[in-house]
């Protein structure tokens, strides 16, 4: 059973702007420090970064449909398996309301100037079309 679903779509450039504009103050305040060294080790760190902050609008977005939460930017942080799949390691409240029977999946995609990515919350053991 899907118990929540978000989607969140961001030019590129708005999250270069808010590096150039606010510098490590945005980055600390959002990113984790594995989500930084990830994205910054990349040529176009800016649509990894803007991928990143997709997902995390994406993913409040899927739990504030089943949930009301207090989670901080940092309880999700987006990291990619080695075939380049991202997911979520949910921490601190997030990852409590996930504990008991509860999955969150995440899709990203992105052009040359805009990243969307999508989540989905579903209850573990039943039966999903992904």
């Amino acid at each position: 059973m899907v118990l929540g679903l978000g989607i969140d779509i961001i030019e590129i450039d708005r999250i270069k702007e808010s590096v150039d504009r606010f510098g490590d103050h945005f980055l600390k305040k959002i990113f984790t420090r594995s989500e930084l060294f990830y994205c910054c080790e990349k040529a176009n760190k800016y649509q990894h970064l803007a991928a990143r902050f997709a997902a995390k609008e994406a993913v409040y977005k899927a739990i504030a449909s089943s949930w009301q939460p207090t989670v901080g930017w940092h309880d999700i942080e987006i990291f990619n398996e080695p075939t380049g799949l991202p997911i979520v390691k949910p921490k601190g409240k997030l990852k409590d309301f996930l504990a008991d029977d509860k999955n969150l999946k995440i899709s990203m995609s992105h052009s040359r100037d805009y990243v969307a990515c999508v989540a989905i919350i579903y209850k573990n053991g039943q039966s999903q079309i992904l």
